[in-house]
């Protein structure tokens, strides 16, 4: 009579563990940013799954430590979103469901050596079509992707701009699955072993064969941060703020000024006052200054958030109008059935509007630059087409000051090395209240980082670099070979059920009865 309550015991018992288990690489990220941790984090979830005694409770454990996983790494939404952050995390979590099942599958019980291998590309290429869809901008956009926890390590950087954040998820991932038949199943110790060494193999090879971007020069950037400004006229005493920091830069010999995100509250087209205000900035300090403008627009209808280059003779005309907007923080995905996040969080009370097309300005001094605004940075696209537009240096403006006590800020600011690596092109990551951060075309850092308790302008001497990185030249290669390997995977799959079905014994027909009910008996 005990079975029920130990069976729903074991339930719950198995989802906690895998809500855990999916929570843990979320240390690999920034603030803890243990990076190494990444390579063993899911270890643990691997075991779980492939010890599933079903294919649905394989399913359920991938999706549960999906759910883990976003919540960990969306945990700091919690105050702004509440409850919302949970139903969004277990719509996203379900993405995890078939890698789930393919683990089972593929490392359940014993796996033959033959299995463990394919398990080495198939797993990896699951987890980066989870990626691939959750990465979409409607979707909350690429966020916490595996590969990003590599910010800081050098040879990861490098590898970075051969596949882009892809490859090195792909790697950790591989790693992950080799570490937990090492630990699990003594018999596939050998196999997992060698997939450990080829897979490191393979990574130096692309490590001592990717090119190294050419520096080629240097240029001075500024980076304003005027810091946490609240309460009654915000904008007005924000804007000050940042005229002050500016006026410190004069005689420095800077190339370009950037200011943070929604830096400017108004529209300079109803404000003039403003617009001149820079421009006289700009005449100071002999560099123009990227504005970001946080407004209803004059001339068409909606608030746009905006990167606008202005110089000494006032705005140059180059503008780049945002075009991946935050979900639920500037707009509200399906208003009309999801409306009611507004009543139980700090959800966008009305949508803004999405710009379309990206832009490339001319910041003066010959210097080409790329803006993008605020989780722009986190799409690796969105960089690499603006290398291959010519950009020489890439901005982001971006303002984490809701989030300014969590691990929001390190987090967003390790994602501009990723996307110099994988560019060669340096990035600078502009803020209003911290983190900003400045990184050369390796993905090294310059400089230090203003943190979220500075208020100050500070100056970076940024490197230049040429030349084209395989990524920006092949693009994302390493998705579309995940994405080969599973049709192979659903085709070979799908041959071997209509094998199985075509080689079924046919059925039988039930014997035939006799007037009395009795099974005929042949032959009398």
């Amino acid at each position: 009579m005990r079975m029920p309550d130990d069976w729903l015991a074991a339930r719950w018992w198995r989802g906690t563990a895998a809500v855990l288990a999916g929570a843990l690489p979320v240390f690999s990220f920034p603030a803890p940013s243990w990076w190494w941790f990444a390579y063993v984090a899911l270890v643990p979830w691997i075991l779980l799954a492939r010890s599933a005694p079903t294919a649905r409770r394989a399913a359920y454990d991938g999706w549960l430590g999906g759910f883990g996983f976003m919540t960990a790494v969306h945990h700091w939404l919690l105050p702004n979103l509440n409850v919302f952050t949970f139903v969004i995390a277990a719509l996203l979590g379900a993405l995890w469901a078939p890698w789930g099942l393919l683990v089972r599958r593929f490392l359940g019980g014993v796996p033959s050596r033959g299995r463990f291998g394919a398990a080495l590309l198939v797993l990896p290429s699951g987890w980066l079509m989870v990626e691939l869809v959750r990465s979409w901008q409607g979707l909350g956009g690429p966020w916490g992707l595996l590969g990003s926890s590599q910010w800081q390590v050098e040879p990861a950087l490098r590898l970075a701009s051969v596949g882009g954040v892809w490859l090195l998820s792909f790697l950790v991932v591989g790693a992950n699955v080799a570490l937990a038949m090492l630990v699990a199943v003594r018999a596939a110790r050998v196999p997992a072993v060698a997939g450990l060494v080829v897979t490191a193999a393979a990574a130096s090879a692309a490590w001592a064969w990717s090119p190294r971007p050419d520096v080629d020069g240097r240029v001075r950037i500024a980076v304003v941060q005027p810091g946490v400004v609240d309460g009654v006229d915000s904008g007005t005493r924000r804007f000050e703020r940042e005229e002050q920091l500016t006026r410190r830069l004069a005689g420095q010999d800077v190339d370009l000024v950037v200011w943070g995100e929604s830096s400017v509250g108004f529209d300079l087209t109803q404000r003039p006052d403003l617009a001149d205000r820079v421009a006289g900035l700009s005449r100071l300090v002999k560099a123009d200054v990227l504005v970001n403008v946080d407004a209803r627009r004059a001339d068409r209808p909606g608030i746009y958030k905006s990167s606008v280059l202005i110089g000494p003779h006032g705005p140059t005309g180059d503008r780049y109008d945002k075009m991946r907007l935050v979900p639920f923080g500037e707009y509200i995905p399906v208003r009309s059935v999801l409306g009611w996040a507004t009543s139980v969080g700090r959800a966008a009370g009305e949508d803004r509007m999405r710009g379309t097309e990206q832009v490339v300005m001319n910041a003066g001094h010959g210097l080409r630059v790329g803006p993008m605004v605020c989780f722009e940075s986190a799409f690796p696209d969105m960089s690499r087409h603006l290398t291959e537009d010519g950009a020489e240096l890439l901005l982001a403006q971006s303002s984490t000051s809701t989030f300014q006590r969590s691990w929001a800020p390190e987090q967003h600011a390790s994602l501009a090395a990723l996307r110099a690596a994988e560019t060669g092109r340096p990035m600078v990551h502009a803020t209003l209240t911290g983190v900003s951060a400045v990184y050369g075309p390796s993905g090294e850092g310059v400089g230090s980082w203003l943190g979220t308790d500075r208020s100050a302008s500070m100056v970076y001497d940024v490197p230049l670099a040429h030349g084209v990185t395989p990524y920006v030249r092949f693009g994302d290669w390493p998705v579309h070979g995940a994405l080969l390997v599973i049709a192979a995977l659903c085709a070979t799959e799908g041959v071997r059920a209509l094998r199985a079905r075509r080689g079924a014994p046919a059925p039988q027909p039930p014997p035939a009865r006799t007037v009395h009910g009795s099974p005929v008996r042949h032959g009398r």
